[in-house]
C-alpha cells in the first residue's frame, strides 16, 4: 500500500508540473529562479551531440567554472586568461591537485556578453590585470563564482579580486576591491554573490577572516558586515523568503547559519562535513541543506521548517526535531546540489551514484543506482518537463525520467576534448552548457 500511494502522489505531482506552463524568460543566477534548477515549458531535447540539436556554440577564452546566467538575448558569463600556460585540469575525481605556489604570469579577469540566439560576443570587460596573489586546486578557475543579474545590472564576483556592477550595456557602474585571502589548501574561492531586493549578499568564507556582508546594489555601499565563526566553505548563500520572514541562509562546515536582513543570527545547527559546497534552495515550505564529503562517514541532507530560534543541531541518534522535518544523515552528494522536483528529491552522488528521497518525509523512494559510466560528477543537476538531467565532467548529460522508478532515458556526449564543471543555464527551449572551451546551446 506504502509503494501504490507513493507512486499515486508521485504521478500527481508530476502532473502537476506537466501543466501547460511557460519557460523562464530568464535565468538570473546560480540554478535558475529560486535556485532550484527547474525549468519546466522548456521543450528540451531529449538527445544531442557536438553537431546534433546544437543552435550554435562559441569558443571561450582562458578558464572559469561559473555558470552562464541570462537575461533576454543577452548571456553573461566570468572567465579568466593566463597569458601564459594553465596546467591541464584532469578530468574525474583525483586527489593531489593542491597547489601551493600562485602562477606568475599575467592573467586577465574578464566579464562576457553573448547573444541567447546567435551566441557571437556583444561586449566584453576586463576588470582586472595582473599576477595572480593566492594559488588555488588546479580543477578550480579564478572565475567560478556564477554572476547574478536583475535585469538591470550585472554583478560578477571574482573572490579574490572583488566584486564588479555593470548596467547590461557593460558600462561599469561601481566595483568594490578586496585583500586576497588564504582558503583551506590553497583550493580558492567558489561562492557566488545573491540578490534580494535592493541588497546584494556575500559570503567569504576562508582561513583568515570569514564574513557574511550585504550591499547596496546601486551603489556599492557596504550597509553591514558579519565575521563568521568558520574555515573555508565553498557553498553560495540563499535568501528563504518563508510564510513567517525572510532570512539568509549560509551553509557551513562547523555551523550552518540563518540570519535576519539586518545580519542579526536567527538560528544555526551543527552536523556537516568537513566540507561544505552545495547551495540551499526551498520547496514544499521546506529548506533542504546537504553537505557531503567524500571521504566523511556522515554525509548529511537535512530538510527544515521555517520560524526556528537558537541552536537546534540533531542530537547523535536524532533525525528530526521541532524545525528539522527530517535528516538522511549519509545521503549528501559533495559538489553537486540536490535538486527536489514533484515530490521527489534527487541526489546525485560525484561518483556517478543516482537515488531519490520522498521531499516530505525523507523517506527513500529508490536507494542508489550506478549510472553506467557516468564517472565523476562536479554541475549540480537540473530538471525540465518531467526529466531529470545530470552532467559529469566529461561534457555528457544522463537523462533520467522524473517519478519513482530509476530509469535511464538517453545519453548524450559532446566533444572527446571536452571538460565540463559548470552548472547549465535554461532559458525558453535552449539549455546552456559551459565546458572548459566553449559555450554551448542545445535546442530542437
Amino acid at each position: 500500500m506504502l509503494l501504490l500511494a507513493r507512486i499515486g502522489l508521485s504521478i500527481f505531482a508530476l502532473l502537476l508540473v506537466a501543466e501547460p506552463t511557460q519557460a523562464a524568460d530568464n535565468w538570473p543566477q546560480f540554478r535558475g529562479p529560486g535556485a532550484r534548477g527547474v525549468a519546466d515549458g522548456a521543450n528540451l531535447p531529449d538527445s544531442w551531440s557536438e553537431t546534433q540539436n546544437v543552435a550554435w556554440k562559441a569558443d571561450i577564452p582562458g578558464r572559469g567554472w561559473s555558470s552562464p546566467v541570462v537575461w533576454g538575448d543577452q548571456v553573461f558569463l566570468t572567465t579568466c586568461i593566463n597569458t601564459g600556460e594553465t596546467e591541464e585540469a584532469k578530468k574525474g575525481l583525483y586527489f593531489g591537485g593542491n597547489r601551493e605556489d600562485a602562477p606568475t604570469t599575467v592573467h586577465h579577469w574578464k566579464v562576457l556578453c553573448l547573444s541567447l540566439g546567435t551566441g557571437d560576443l556583444i561586449w566584453e570587460r576586463t576588470v582586472h590585470e595582473g599576477v595572480p596573489e593566492k594559488s588555488l586546486h588546479i580543477k578550480n578557475s579564478y572565475a567560478s563564482e556564477t554572476p547574478v543579474t536583475d535585469g538591470e545590472h550585472l554583478y560578477a564576483y571574482f573572490g579574490n579580486v572583488g566584486l564588479f556592477c555593470f548596467d547590461l550595456s557593460g558600462t561599469e557602474v561601481w566595483s568594490k576591491r578586496f585583500a586576497a585571502v588564504e582558503t583551506r589548501y590553497a583550493w580558492g574561492t567558489a561562492s557566488s554573490p545573491v540578490l534580494h531586493e535592493d541588497r546584494l549578499y556575500l559570503v567569504n568564507d576562508n582561513e583568515e577572516s570569514s564574513t557574511l556582508v550585504a550591499y547596496d546594489k546601486l551603489t556599492g555601499d557596504e550597509l553591514w558586515r558579519v565575521e563568521r565563526d568558520e574555515k573555508s566553505n565553498w557553498a553560495t548563500p540563499f535568501v528563504w523568503e518563508n510564510d513567517l520572514r525572510t532570512e539568509i541562509i549560509t551553509p557551513g562546515t562547523g555551523k550552518t547559519r540563518s540570519y535576519d536582513l539586518d545580519g542579526h543570527l536567527l538560528y544555526e545547527f551543527g552536523g556537516a562535513s568537513s566540507i561544505t559546497i552545495a547551495t540551499p534552495y526551498t520547496a514544499h515550505d521546506l529548506l533542504y541543506v546537504s553537505s557531503g564529503y567524500v571521504l566523511d562517514e556522515r554525509k548529511p541532507l537535512w530538510a527544515l521548517k521555517s520560524g526556528a530560534t537558537g541552536d537546534i543541531t540533531l542530537g547523535e541518534k536524532e533525525t528530526s526535531n521541532d524545525t528539522i522535518a527530517w535528516c538522511q544523515k549519509m545521503a549528501a552528494p559533495y559538489n553537486p546540489t540536490t535538486l527536489v522536483y514533484g515530490d521527489q528529491l534527487y541526489v546525485l552522488m560525484d561518483r556517478g551514484f543516482f537515488a531519490s528521497f520522498d521531499a516530505l518525509t525523507g523517506e527513500e523512494v529508490y536507494e542508489q543506482q550506478r549510472i553506467p559510466k557516468g564517472r565523476a560528477f562536479t554541475a549540480s543537476p537540473w530538471a525540465a518537463d518531467g526529466k531529470i538531467y545530470c552532467l559529469n565532467e566529461y561534457g555528457t548529460t544522463f537523462v533520467f525520467k522524473a517519478g519513482p522508478e530509476y530509469e535511464l532515458l538517453a545519453t548524450n556526449d559532446l566533444a572527446d576534448d571536452e571538460m565540463a564543471m559548470a552548472t547549465p543555464a535554461i532559458v525558453g527551449n535552449k539549455l546552456l552548457i559551459r565546458t572548459d572551451a566553449r559555450l554551448y546551446c542545445i535546442s530542437q
